[in-house]
């Protein structure tokens, strides 16, 4: 075991890539879109869980689920757009 100290205490620079994998392109505007749309996503699932419904993610989309576990309007490949025009429907519509 070496007892060689860095001069500034910190860790190496340098990140490793891992075996066989190829170095990862950074796509800034991709991310922000991707976080815009994760947290869009969040706030429909609170809103949705005031108004008693549950919001579940597929591959196929979005779907409220109300309290007897069924789809509302009987869809669960909806848009972020459709979630949000479903929960700002007044109540028993």
């Amino acid at each position: 075991m070496s007892t060689q100290r860095r001069s500034d205490g910190g860790l190496p620079r340098q990140v490793s890539r891992l075996p066989g994998r190829a170095p990862v392109e950074e796509d800034w505007p991709g991310a922000n879109e991707a976080k815009s749309e994760k947290l869009r996503g969040r706030s429909m699932q609170r809103r949705a869980s005031q108004r008693g419904y549950q919001l579940r993610h597929s591959a196929y989309g979005y779907a409220l689920i109300d309290p007897a576990r069924k789809p509302v309007d009987g869809r669960s490949n909806l848009s972020l757009d459709e979630v949000e025009a479903l929960l700002d429907r007044p109540p028993g519509r």
